[in-house]
This record gives structure tokens, C-alpha cells and sequence, in this order.
């Protein structure tokens, strides 16, 4: 047996911590920069829509659904972009992702009506796919599972701090309007996209694709995390070695897949029109955006809070479906509220609650599934999942015209969605492959 062999089963912890330290500094800032600015490109249209439905003659209906056909292109690429991802290597393929995507990201200041905004979103459906889920992957390739659940709440707390710092910039941007003959919404779309371009060109530079390539770790480091990750994927195969076709066909997976849309269904459908719903509270777009931000500041301490308690129990279905039942309290709780200090207390408590799940939701998928086979079924999870992100918008808006106007039905309408999500997980259990390399009591912290 090899001194990294040996490292790797009996617990060497100075050499663990050092290497996973190590590898978390290096990766996961560019990772929550580029997260960062993939969602504040994907909802940055709900502060938009302040100005941009009137300007263009929007209902809620229409732009519900411009606002969430995005995802219907994200639903066709997400699997063949995984799978070539994984072929070719992350560096390569994020990098055009976010390049891509950035270009049609700002020329959703072009849109002059229905069917252009229609277009250019479902353009960036296709062009951003596979970004999510290729992450999720490359994580796999670098940190082991016990880790996994906290390292993916570092990096998806990047969802409600693009929501804090989005809310506050474009509040501002929209300020601009009749700046060079543009409107504010236009110039949001512009300043918001350049980011992403500018990231795509750093992430092909900085990134390194696996372990064997990382020459900024020591020797002994490398071999370490090369030989831990091995047994793990030794031991999850030896349990059950799913094809690429066997994982996109597994019941599991499907299951997972529907969990997944019930989050997104209720998630996208209030972050398009949370603005609207606080705009109500506020004067001026710079206290919406203040305000708008309040709930999502509360969103990050609750999902790092949550995804360490996962990792540190080794249970991820109970934190699941407790994340899910949360978020469906608060979105019911803001229907029935008239007061606005009790409606932003409720989306405080819709907002913990939903990005809550996201961590300890993803290493469900990832303790079962290895190679091919994990970038097949994470990208069909999140690509069949992420169609409640076109469903939820567009329902919240065709209840919301057809109540004349009213929040209430549409808050209540998109709530099912983690209802569902809840009493599935609960259902579902959890499929544990691997949580620990047998033989190795696994250390308390990173």
C-alpha cells in the first residue's frame, strides 16, 4: 500500500485539512464569482420588469413566461453539455459557457417587444446550460463527499448574495434611464453582462480540469486527494456501476429530478416578482433594491448554517425536505399578509428555507452516481428540475392577471411546488452510497 493509500484510510488529518484547505482557496472563489454573476444574468430581468413591462406593453402573463422560457432552452443543451463537459474538461467548456452567455445576456437590451424578449431569453436558456450542473461535477472531482455539502453551500450562497448585491446595483442602474438615449432597464442589461465575458477569458487561464493536472499543490498533497477520491469512486461502484443510459433512466434519478422542480417551480416564480411585491413597500428603485436584498441576507447564513449540520450528521433527505416545508410556510405566510413588516418577515422565512435545500439536495445525486453516469443525471436533474423555473414564473403571472392584480393567489399557487418537493424526499429517503471511506472516522472540520 502507498503512503498516499495509506493517508487516504487511516485519517491523516494535518495533510487532509492542509490539502482541502489548499484546494477550497483555490477553487472556489472563481467558482462563486462566475455562480455570482450566471444568476444576477438569469433574474436580473424581475428588476427589469419595474420599467421594462411598461415600457413594452408586458402583462404579468407574458412576462412570465419571457421570463421563464429561459429555462425550456436550458432543458434542450443541459444534458449534451454535461456529457461534453465531462469529455473535454471544465476549463474548456465553462469558459465558453460564460463567454456565451454574457454576449446574449447584454443583447437583451435590444428587445423592443414579446416575441425578441421571448427569443433572446430562450437564447440564453441554451447558451448558459450545463453551467450549473458542470460545477456540481467538477466538485466531485476535487472534494470528497464528506465535505461535499458545505463546499456546494459555499459555493451556491453565491445565489442569494447575487439576489443582495443584484438588488442594490439595480435599483441604481435603472436610475440611468435617458443616459445616451437608453433606458435604465437597458443599461442594467448592459453593465450586468459584461462580468461574465470578462470571467469566461479568466476562467479558461486560472482554473486547473482534476487533481492530476494541479501543480500548485505539493506531491504529497496531490497523490493524497487522487487516491481518496479513487477509493470512493471504488467503493460507490462497487455497490451499483451505472451507465450513462442506466442513470438517465433510474427511478431515482426521475424522482430527484421532480423534487428538483418543485424548488425551482416556487423559487423562480418569487424572485421574478419578489421586486414588484416589495416595490409596493418601498419609495423609489433604490430602497426596492435595499429592501429586496433584506431576505436573501438571511438566505446565506441560513444555507451555510444548514449545509454544515448536514455534513456534520450525515443526513441529507430530513434537512431536505425541512428546507422545502420552510420555504412553503413562508410563501404561504406572505399570501395572507397585509402588514409589510409581517410580509417581509415571511419572505425572510421563504427565502432560508429555499436556499436551504440546494447543499444538502445536491449530494443526494452525488453519493449514487460516478463518471459519465454523474454528468448525465446531475445535468438531467437540474435540466428536467429547472423547468419549474419556466412553469412557476408564468403561473405566478396568469394567476396574478387573472386576480386582478393580486400577489395572493400566485404566492399561494407557486407554494405547492416544495410542498410536493418535501413529501417526495421524505418518500424517497436517502440512497447513502458513501458517506465515509470505511475505516476512517472523518474529521470535524476543514
Amino acid at each position: 500500500m502507498t503512503t498516499a493509500d495509506t493517508a487516504s484510510l487511516s485519517g491523516d488529518t494535518a495533510l487532509e485539512r492542509a490539502t482541502m484547505a489548499r484546494v477550497a482557496r483555490r477553487l472556489l472563489p472563481m467558482l462563486i464569482a462566475c455562480y455570482f454573476v450566471a444568476y444576477l444574468d438569469r433574474v436580473n430581468v424581475g428588476f427589469a420588469g419595474l420599467t421594462m413591462n411598461k415600457d413594452l406593453g408586458f402583462s404579468s402573463a407574458v412576462f412570465g413566461f419571457g421570463g421563464g422560457i429561459f429555462f425550456l432552452g436550458y432543458f434542450i443543451f443541459e444534458v449534451p453539455s454535461n456529457v461534453i463537459l465531462e469529455k473535454v474538461g471544465a476549463r474548456t467548456w465553462i469558459a465558453r459557457i460564460l463567454v456565451t452567455w454574457g454576449i446574449i445576456s447584454g443583447c437583451t437590451a435590444l428587445v423592443v417587444g414579446q416575441y425578441s424578449f421571448f427569443s433572446i431569453r430562450f437564447l440564453l436558456g441554451l447558451a448558459e446550460a450545463g453551467f450549473f450542473p458542470g460545477i456540481i461535477l467538477y466538485l466531485t472531482w476535487w472534494f470528497p463527499s464528506f465535505y461535499r455539502s458545505r463546499i456546494v453551500a459555499i459555493f451556491m450562497a453565491a445565489i442569494p448574495i447575487s439576489n443582495i448585491l443584484g438588488s442594490l446595483v439595480s435599483g441604481v442602474l435603472l436610475s440611468l434611464h435617458g443616459l445616451w438615449g437608453l433606458t435604465g432597464w437597458q443599461w442594467l442589461f448592459i453593465i450586468e453582462a459584461a462580468p461574465a465575458i470578462v470571467l469566461g477569458v479568466a476562467f479558461y487561464f486560472y482554473m486547473t480540469d482534476r487533481p492530476e493536472h494541479a501543480d500548485w499543490l505539493e506531491p504529497d498533497q496531490r497523490d493524497w486527494l487522487i487516491a481518496r477520491l479513487a477509493a470512493e469512486r471504488a467503493q460507490r461502484e462497487a455497490i451499483r456501476h451505472y451507465s450513462l443510459w442506466e442513470a438517465l433512466r433510474d427511478k431515482r434519478v426521475l424522482l430527484l429530478s421532480l423534487v428538483y422542480f418543485g424548488g425551482t417551480y416556487s423559487g423562480y416564480g418569487i424572485v421574478l416578482f419578489q421586486p414588484q411585491i416589495v416595490h409596493k413597500l418601498a419609495e423609489g428603485y433604490g430602497m426596492t433594491g435595499v429592501i429586496n436584498a433584506i431576505p436573501y441576507a438571511f438566505a446565506v447564513i441560513a444555507m451555510l448554517l444548514w449545509g454544515r449540520h448536514s455534513d456534520s450528521t450525515g443526513e441529507r433527505a430530513g434537512h431536505t425536505a425541512i428546507g422545502y416545508s420552510v420555504g412553503a410556510i413562508g410563501l404561504i405566510g406572505c399570501a395572507l399578509m397585509t402588514d409589510p413588516v409581517l410580509t417581509m418577515t415571511m419572505l425572510i422565512v421563504a427565502a432560508m428555507g429555499q436556499s436551504s435545500t440546494g447543499p444538502c439536495f445536491w449530494s443526494l445525486p452525488t453519493a449514487m452516481l460516478s463518471g459519465t453516469a454523474a454528468a448525465g443525471g446531475i445535468a438531467l436533474i437540474n435540466a428536467l428540475g429547472n423547468l419549474g423555473g419556466f412553469f412557476g414564473p408564468y403561473v405566478f403571472g396568469l394567476v396574478k392577471d387573472a386576480t386582478g392584480g393580486s400577489f395572493t393567489f400566485g404566492l399561494m399557487a407557486i407554494a405547492l411546488g416544495p410542498i410536493m418537493s418535501a413529501i417526495l424526499v421524505f418518500c424517497l429517503g436517502h440512497d447513502r452510497r458513501l458517506e465515509h471511506i470505511p475505516g476512517r472516522q472523518p474529521v470535524t472540520s476543514s
